[in-house]
């Protein structure tokens, strides 16, 4: 036992002379600052909530000139939707292909696109009478979509968003989330507001706030006292997914999958 002692001194010495500088330095070099955690975002529902259709299986959520879109999927059940906002009805409505499983939309120069999840194709739509235009194809699975006024951004259940020319589908650049350095997942329903990118986040409770230009989410907000309180209201509701951003108002919605309301929600800046 002494002998293990006199043998542990002198390491412990090295040890401690190591960590000189306040922990900042090492024989082989500085020590790199830990990556910075995002911040909470907080955030305040806006009363009383909107109906919403317990029978859409919310993939997409849009605003575009004041007016509200929505995609929905699921076999068989996958649509394309104009909403009434104050009646959560459906004004206009078209049903995919029973063997599409729809995904997410955005609204460009008057255009919906419309993903699909395992499909490998993206669905282009005229957004006055959902007249289908053009029809790509995408090498990976589509979950959720928004764009930057000029590309569209694209998440594949991964930590990437993908750029692509909305004449030509053509990918343009992928950009990696990092969440504290480490690499962000399961990035779903996406929506573009004042310079960010929005990301719900599948199988959870977080919206992500992320920088497009380096990837980093700058902040979390966490609805799961929300998600909650929608199951225990209505327990065949799933999880939160859909983020819808009003131009004209410059206010901001939520909803999710088959929930019976959908929320206008403020965000700290």
């Amino acid at each position: 036992m002494k002998n293990i002692l006199i043998l542990l001194f002198p390491l412990a010495m090295i040890s401690c002379k190591n960590n000189d500088s306040n922990g900042t330095t090492t024989p082989d070099g500085p020590i790199s600052n830990p990556p910075e955690q995002p911040a909470m975002l907080s955030y305040s529902i806006i009363s009383p909530a909107y109906p919403h259709d317990t029978s859409s299986f919310t993939q997409g959520l849009a605003f575009y000139k004041g007016e509200l879109y929505e995609g929905t999927g699921l076999p068989g059940k996958s649509k394309l939707m104009k909403v009434n906002l104050s009646s959560g009805k459906a004004e206009k409505s078209l049903k995919l292909e029973d063997k599409y499983f729809g995904e997410g939309i955005t609204i460009l120069n008057d255009t919906i696109y419309q993903l699909t999840w395992q499909n490998n194709v993206v669905f282009v739509y005229t957004v006055k009478d959902f007249k289908k235009v053009k029809q790509f194809t995408i090498n990976t699975e589509g979950w959720g979509i928004t764009h930057d006024g000029k590309n569209l951004i694209v998440s594949s259940g991964g930590n990437n968003l993908d750029y692509y020319d909305p004449s030509t589908f053509t990918k343009i650049k992928s950009v990696a989330v990092t969440q504290a350095g480490a690499d962000a997942y399961n990035l779903n329903e996406l929506e573009y507001i004042d310079g960010y990118i929005y990301a719900n986040q599948w199988q959870a409770s977080y919206i992500f706030k992320i920088n497009p230009a380096d990837g980093k989410i700058v902040a979390t907000a966490n609805l799961v006292k929300e998600e909650e309180a929608v199951i225990a209201t209505y327990p065949q509701a799933g999880v939160l997914n859909g983020i819808a951003y009003n131009e004209t108002t410059k206010k901001i919605y939520i909803t999710g999958k088959n929930w019976p309301a959908l929320y206008e929600i403020q965000f700290s800046k």
